[in-house]
């Protein structure tokens, strides 16, 4: 079970009502992360520490998109229903929002990509990310995997995230993925 440490920060990746089954690019399953990230959200904002929670801000042109020759549906345009974090996750007062992918030709899976995200956690003195959230196999490996480069111990929450799985096994593939570059596995609950 995790336990906030003083230097920790909790990262939410991209939990947003198109990424939840029935959405524009529904993960399986993916409704089931919101419950037990509540209660790290709990947690965290108990703890006083730092939560960020990231996500998809597309324009209605971006590169991703199918239309433009990406591999996705259109999902998470900006300032759309479907861009709104899932009904029921309960973020903290003081949360802070980190929108990646905001340009037409820049793709973004990882919460640091093009954004100030490794910047704020600096600056709050961070040096262990606790990360849940959508997807597995797309951008919470690439938001760990970037933490890892930038030097930050790394907790997967492994109660908090669930694979779109194009390829079956992409989920568990990117546990490994993560866990070779250091990344350690936990759980929010037993």
């Amino acid at each position: 079970m995790i336990h906030p440490e003083p230097t920790d920060a909790l990262v939410v990746v991209d939990v947003q009502k198109d990424f939840l089954p029935g959405g524009a690019l529904g993960v399986p399953r993916g409704d089931e992360v919101v419950a037990p990230l509540n209660e790290a959200l709990r947690a965290y904002a108990g703890a006083k520490r730092p939560v960020f929670a990231t996500r998809d801000w597309h324009p209605q042109n971006h590169c991703s998109f199918q239309a433009q020759g990406g591999p996705w549906p259109p999902h998470c345009v900006a300032g759309t229903p479907g861009a709104a974090f899932a009904e029921g996750l309960v973020l903290p007062q003081g949360a802070q929002i980190v929108s990646k992918a905001t340009e037409a030709g820049q793709d973004a899976y990882s919460g640091f990509a093009g954004t100030d995200l490794g910047a704020r956690l600096a600056a709050a003195g961070v040096r262990r990310v606790v990360v849940g959230g959508l997807a597995t196999d797309y951008c919470v490996l690439n938001t760990v995997l970037d933490a890892r480069r930038a030097g930050l111990e790394v907790v997967v929450l492994e109660d908090c995230i669930r694979a779109v799985e194009v390829t079956p096994g992409d989920g568990t593939r990117a546990i490994a993925q993560m866990t070779q570059a250091g990344a350690r596995l936990d759980r929010v609950g037993p």
